[in-house]
């Protein structure tokens, strides 16, 4: 075997293993029991937004 065909098998290897841990990963994250926050510890001021559009007008003879 040469060597590039060792390391394509490497990191195939590498990239499977990474997947087959991210699957487990988010299996263990989702089996959590998450509940909501209360509401009274959410203190969000009040947003406000702006949108200001201005078109100029320019004519070119």
């Amino acid at each position: 075997m040469n060597r590039s065909k060792i390391v394509a098998i490497i990191t195939g290897a590498i990239s499977i293993i990474l997947a087959i841990a991210y699957l487990i990963l988010v299996q263990l994250l989702d089996y959590r029991d998450m509940q909501p926050a209360p509401i009274n510890q959410l203190n969000s001021a009040p947003t406000i937004a702006i949108y200001h559009w201005q078109v100029d007008k320019t004519t070119q003879i």
